[in-house]
């Protein structure tokens, strides 16, 4: 199968650098699944599972949340927020940060200004969880 270059970066490091044969990341919009020679393009990530498909056909997935991937010139950059690799994923804390994250929800209001950002960890937490398990 045809690849492209595939590089995903987060604010504090480098996670892939190298030739794919596809990316299907979570998009504010849903899923998209980029393949080489795809048409330029710009989204907002979501919160969701990302899976890259290497060059020799090997699929790794990860949490990804957060940030924009763009398409141009057979080149794929997605700069995530936070993308973990499946690998790198603590169980334990993530469902620790999903049970705080429920139990502040179980006592704010929507209403409340922090509700939002609450909810979103658990969105999170819930996406590792998910991933890993």
């Amino acid at each position: 199968m045809a690849t492209f270059h595939l590089q995903i970066v987060t604010p504090d490091c480098k996670k892939y650098d190298a030739q794919a044969e596809r990316v299907i990341v979570r998009t504010v919009n849903g899923d998209v699944c980029i393949l080489s020679r795809h048409i330029d393009y710009v989204a907002p990530l979501g919160i969701g599972e990302a899976r890259v498909t290497d060059a020799e056909g090997n699929v790794r997935r990860a949490a990804c949340a957060g940030g924009m991937i763009s398409v141009s010139n057979n080149v794929v950059r997605v700069v995530a927020t936070t993308f973990e690799w499946e690998d790198e994923i603590d169980l334990e804390r993530a469902k620790a940060a999903h049970d705080a994250a429920e139990q502040r929800l179980r006592q704010m209001k929507r209403d409340d200004a922090k509700y939002s950002i609450t909810e979103a960890k658990l969105k999170r937490a819930l996406n590792r969880i998910m991933i890993k398990g």
